[in-house]
């Protein structure tokens, strides 16, 4: 095993294959001269699932969060959902803070952008902006994104 064979005509191939009872597999199709390996097919998948899911474990899923206002969310409101932000950013979180005006309080705009310019300060220790504050209809938005320990933004999502 792990030896090669050189050139070969693809009955030669093929009868060896035969009769070590594996199969033949093209690795590299696209090439002038293709390349093929002797192999167990069922084995090499198998260990194929296992690698891609030893992977996947080790990955990261970053999940985003979402919290929500109103322009006259109280202080303790206001600080215990900053509590929920700080804990998903901690977390490693993308959180997206959402301003919900609902009828005439949309006349007063100014109210949540100060609302989140303040949660931009206060969170500035966890999280940096993804996105700057931006209307969505009758909400407005900002979208958080967790530091890591040395300062720098997460690079997994």
């Amino acid at each position: 095993m792990g030896n090669q064979l050189g050139i070969l005509d693809v009955k030669d191939a093929l009868n060896i294959a035969r009769e070590k009872n594996l199969d033949l597999v093209e690795i590299v199709p696209d090439t002038n001269l293709p390349v093929c390996r002797i192999l167990d097919f069922k084995r090499f998948l198998y260990e194929q699932k296992k690698k891609e899911k030893e992977i996947k474990k080790k990955q990261k899923v970053m999940q985003m969060k979402e919290i929500r206002f109103t322009p006259e969310t109280s202080e303790h409101d206001y600080k215990f959902k900053k509590q929920h932000i700080e804990n998903f950013l901690k977390e490693g979180h993308k959180v997206k803070v959402s301003v919900f005006f609902k009828g005439r309080e949309i006349l007063y705009k100014e109210r949540g952008y100060t609302l989140l310019e303040r949660l931009i300060k206060e969170l500035s220790s966890y999280g940096k902006i993804d996105r700057a504050p931006k209307f969505e209809g009758v909400r407005l938005s900002v979208t958080f994104i967790p530091i890591d320990v040395k300062g720098e933004k997460n690079g997994k999502t």
